[in-house]
């Protein structure tokens, strides 16, 4: 096995690649929501380009920076900085140079693109991670927001602004991510306590986090709902996205009167589905 493939092996569970494309995903639809006169290959690639620098970097640092959390944790400890298959040094620098190369292709592209892409970055990294992660629960809130800078940012490039349609789409990606986040929280309640990790069970307790997840479903339905009436999506794609609403606010409503680990995952993967179908959905009914 070469060098570069070794890299390679030990450094894509590093970016979390699902996680990374979806957020991509979401860069593009924000883009493509705007009907932009220019739809060419290489803006789509310049797109997804700076997108993929961006995300993947600050998801390195974030990876370096928790890397004494995830030894402790059972679910994160055979991670590569953990296992020591990826030196920190390294990955810092990985880390910050795929950053800088993604904000300055987006600088290039244009500067209000480039500044929405930088706030994600720094409210992921900075706020988020360094800042807020290991003090309070509540840091997820400005993990979330982070969340839905690349759909905000695509809809800036395309649009030349920010507008309420981008807002919306950005609030449906906030109020979403909970629902990741705050179903991990309680499945491996032991180990971010091992961690000594902030939670939103162990600080109000499984019941209201369970509440805040279903609160949070109904949200991130209806903000994408709203979004896609206000950017006058076609009614079949629009149509179809309502009726997965449905489908998620019935999963919602069953976490709050099943205290089920089982509904509760399948609410998690529920809304995965829903928001990446949605997100298809608009790229196909904005053409």
């Amino acid at each position: 096995m070469t060098l570069i493939s070794t890299k390679f092996r030990h450094y894509w569970p590093l970016i979390k690649s699902l996680q990374t494309g979806l957020l991509i995903l979401t860069g593009l639809t924000g883009y493509v929501s705007a009907r932009c006169p220019v739809y060419n290959l290489t803006t789509l690639l310049s797109v997804v380009g700076t997108l993929f620098l961006t995300v993947s970097g600050s998801t390195i640092l974030n990876m370096v920076w928790d890397r004494d959390i995830d030894a402790k944790m059972n679910r994160t400890k055979h991670r590569p900085l953990p296992t020591g298959l990826v030196q920190a040094r390294e990955a810092w620098i990985v880390g910050l140079t795929s950053s800088l190369m993604g904000l300055l292709w987006a600088v290039y592209l244009d500067p209000l693109y480039a500044l929405i892409i930088f706030a994600g970055l720094f409210f992921d990294v900075v706020v988020y991670t360094i800042w807020l992660k290991r003090k309070t629960a509540w840091s997820i809130v400005w993990g979330g927001i982070s969340g839905g800078m690349p759909i905000l940012a695509g809809r800036a490039f395309g649009l030349g602004s920010v507008d309420a349609v981008g807002i919306f789409f950005m609030l449906g990606i906030l109020f979403w991510i909970p629902t990741h986040i705050l179903t991990f929280s309680i499945k491996y309640v032991d180990d971010y306590a091992a961690a000594d990790v902030p939670t939103f069970p162990a600080t109000y307790g499984v019941a209201t986090t369970r509440l805040i997840i279903s609160v949070s479903s109904f949200i991130a339905a209806l903000s994408i709902i709203l979004s896609g009436l206000m950017m006058d999506l076609g009614a079949g794609y629009l149509r179809l996205i309502m009726v997965l609403a449905v489908g998620l606010s019935g999963l919602a409503l069953s976490t709050i009167f099943n205290a089920s680990e089982r509904i509760n995952f399948g609410l998690f993967k529920y809304a995965s589905l829903f928001m990446m179908t949605s997100m298809f959905m608009v790229i196909l009914g904005a053409r």
